[in-house]
């Protein structure tokens, strides 16, 4: 039997997109061990992937603390790992690779730009990791199309103590507290709209989204309290007619899960380089301050009509 290493580190988003080209990696090699290299954050998304064997976590001590770095080498040495899929191509992966040498799946960032030259656009993140897998020999049937249908908890319990039925516009106003300038300031000036509207809107927020979603002026679900897990989130996303997003995890969250949606984008990253165009109706503008609620809106208003025509 051999041993599979893959490393996807994160982040939220970045660890859903790779569930496509996990699943290749597992249908290469059915008979054998397919591990994951994680970050504590990531272990029960994994842990639920119906491709991995076992769970790995880098705790991401930096290099000073040469003790941690020390035991992480040691254990990955003493895997004996056969072939490692680096899927995270950062500057710390590359340092696992310093440790390790052998059979290794890594991008080619100079073939990706001179196809990218020939192609005459960008590649995508999903474009890159089918280079990367089919280069090393690995087919590539799902690397293109995520599918995380199997994160979803069945939510029918929860909208029924909050009163709702299936067919609401979830909002997802938030996104990492690190990237502040990807939030899209003017969901309560939507949800008004669409209120006024007639849909019935709700948000999930997350822990970094609390205050932000209570300034909008519909229900916000909570289970005890507390933020919904991801899988709740998941279940509540297989409820709504439509989902409407930054660019964030959860917005991911909702394109793997084969939703209809609404991704916004400002110009701090490119819908198609990070591929989440193939899944969601894109809003990119220059600048999320000049985007107006009644664009968002009249978007809104033509995917639902249309979903409910099919």
């Amino acid at each position: 039997m051999k041993k599979i290493l893959i490393i996807r580190l994160g982040a939220f988003g970045d660890a859903l997109q790779s569930e496509g080209a996990i699943h290749d990696v597992r249908l290469q090699f059915p008979q054998d061990e397919v591990t994951v290299l994680t970050t504590k954050p990531y272990r029960r998304i994994f842990e639920r992937c119906p491709w991995i064997d076992r769970i790995l976590i880098d705790e991401r001590q930096p290099r000073y603390n040469v003790l941690a770095l020390w035991r992480l080498r040691q254990t990955l040495i003493d895997e004996k790992f056969d072939l490692i899929v680096d899927l995270q191509n950062s500057k710390r992966s590359l340092l696992y690779r310093g440790w390790l040498g052998g059979d290794w799946s890594q991008k080619d960032e100079a073939y990706n730009q001179a196809l990218a030259k020939r192609l005459g656009r960008s590649i995508s993140v999903l474009e890159r990791a089918v280079i990367q897998l089919e280069s090393t020999g690995i087919k590539t049937q799902h690397t293109l199309h995520p599918d995380v249908s199997w994160m979803v908890d069945d939510a029918d319990d929860l909208l029924k103590m909050e009163g709702l039925s299936p067919g609401f516009v979830l909002l997802l106003p938030g996104s990492s507290a690190r990237h502040p300038q990807k939030r899209w300031p003017y969901y309560a000036a939507l949800t008004s709209l669409l209120i006024g509207r007639g849909y019935t809107v709700i948000t999930a927020p997350g822990p970094d989204e609390l205050e932000l979603c209570r300034e909008l002026p519909c229900k916000a679900i909570m289970k005890g309290g507390r933020p919904v897990s991801f899988n709740l989130l998941a279940g509540l996303m297989k409820k709504a007619s439509l989902v409407i997003g930054n660019d964030s995890g959860p917005t991911h969250l909702a394109a793997y899960l084969g939703v209809s949606g609404i991704a916004l984008f400002g110009p701090h990253a490119n819908a198609r380089q990070i591929g989440l165009d193939a899944f969601l109706h894109i809003i990119e503008v220059k600048d999320l301050n000049s985007l107006q609620p009644e664009t968002v809106l009249s978007s809104c208003i033509e995917l639902i009509r249309k979903n409910q025509k099919l």
